[in-house]
């Protein structure tokens, strides 16, 4: 029988994903293990495997489609003895309809299962329509009757880009015919859209703009997950901050010791150590001395975890991401160091597992190679900490009641107020500020 591949998910969090690639074609064999498409998800570029064999019969999806929902038929494999073009076949089930669990490597395997229809809406005449949320919120906006606009989707389905086209190509309906109004009453096309939930109606905002004055640049699916996890995050996290100055200057003369005594392995240094990898091992012991801000908050109970893992905020071409450093209280600032560099190779590849980047009980935003002083960081859900890191700057300051000039870096922490109120907070950052000051108790 022929098999379904479905668009597999890859973290217990997607659902959705961009196709990038099919690295077959139709008519191609396929293999059991074979890598035959590449999926884009919010944080990385992931390899789909088949897990039976045949022919690839047909693709449904093509490559570079953008949010295509988990479980979405994308492709139709012919079994040994199957002529691929009769696809007429109820598909063969090799797996059960959930999504599965992340896998432990990059490369994860497609579902063949039955493919969920698109949930349908009525049209004006009242046939129902299968379309895109995102389709039909372009339509409902510009207030156009989907029943009117032909869908080039999988199985019809109308999508983005059929509404566009039929908004540019003046073909689609409105949805409900225009009441008449008094001549002294403003036009109804100059009215803006209802707002919801993120403001203005996408339409009402491009109407404050003359046309051609600007570029419209598609969200990836990236940029939307950046979106709605803080406007999440601040609309249900009561953030509390609280910050203080650190004196620099003992830990950047044990920088330089440090760094002047790595091993050259291969003509090159085994390791150098930067200032934010002694912030990423302050901040986890800081939180081991101080276990009750170790934690994360949900409805029924504190999780309070027995080890510091530490998300260090990593900026990639069109947002950012936040690999973990595991453990960080354990490791050594050479460990730290290099895992952090092999972090941030793979993260702007889109590289990293799902492992590598989810979960996590604190992080760290560091901009102070920008110049930044100081900012407020937001937190990630489900830390309940987020520390902000500004640039160390020479400041006078006063030592022994005589002024003098020190290297100073100015730090924020953000709480999730639920679960590290004011106190705790204070406790916990007095505990980083110690450490950062008297690095020396970062080696022992």
């Amino acid at each position: 029988m022929p098999v379904n591949v479905l668009m597999p998910a890859l973290s217990p969090t997607m659902e959705k994903g961009n196709l990038a690639k099919w690295l077959k074609k139709e008519g191609d064999a396929i293999k059991s293990g074979d890598v035959i498409a590449e999926i884009e998800t919010d944080k990385a570029t992931m390899e789909v495997e088949a897990v039976d064999e045949g022919v690839l019969a047909k693709i449904v999806v093509p490559a570079g489609t953008n949010d295509v929902a988990v479980n979405e038929l994308i492709a139709v494999i012919a079994s040994e003895g199957e002529d691929p073009k009769a696809l007429g076949a109820a598909p063969k089930v090799s797996a059960p309809a959930a999504a599965p669990a992340p896998a432990p490597a990059a490369a994860v395997s497609a579902a063949a299962v039955p493919a969920a229809a698109p949930a349908p809406v009525a049209a004006a005449s009242g046939a129902r329509v299968f379309a895109s949320p995102l389709a039909k919120r372009i339509a409902k906006d510009a207030g156009l009757d989907l029943g009117s606009i032909a869908g080039t989707g999988p199985h019809g389905r109308i999508v983005e880009k059929d509404v566009r086209a039929a908004m540019a190509g003046g073909t689609a309906k409105p949805a409900v015919a225009a009441a008449p109004v008094a001549a002294s009453a403003p036009s109804a096309a100059a009215a803006p859209a209802a707002p919801f939930a993120s403001g203005m109606g996408d339409d009402a905002v491009r109407r404050l703009y003359e046309a051609g004055s600007y570029e419209e640049v598609p969200h990836d699916s990236m940029r939307k997950t950046i979106a709605r996890r803080l406007t999440e995050s601040k609309q249900t996290v009561p953030h509390f901050y609280l910050s203080v100055d650190c004196d620099l200057d003992a830990l950047l003369k044990l920088r330089e010791q440090i760094n002047a005594a790595a091993p050259v392995v291969d003509g090159k240094p085994a390791y150098k150590v930067s200032v934010n990898d002694f912030v990423i091992k302050a901040l986890a012991m800081a939180l081991i001395r101080v276990p009750d801000a170790n934690v994360s908050w949900t409805d029924t109970a504190m999780l309070r975890h027995k080890h510091a893992d530490v998300g260090v905020a990593v900026s990639i071409p069109g947002g950012l991401i936040t690999p973990v450093v595991r453990k960080a209280e354990l490791k050594t600032l050479s460990v730290i160091s290099n895992e952090m560099k092999d972090y941030a190779a793979r993260a702007k590849g889109r590289k990293l597992k799902p492992e590598e980047y989810q979960g996590g009980s604190t992080a760290v935003s560091n901009l102070g190679m920008f110049g930044i002083k100081d900012f407020s960081a937001v937190i990630n859900p489900p830390h309940a900490t987020i520390l902000a890191v500004g640039a160390g700057e020479q400041r006078a300051v006063v030592k022994n009641g005589a002024l003098a000039i020190a290297t100073v870096m100015t730090v924020t922490l953000s709480t999730d107020h639920r679960a590290v109120d004011g106190a705790l907070g204070a406790e916990l950052i007095q505990a980083f500020k110690q450490l950062i000051e008297n690095p020396m108790g970062m080696l022992v």
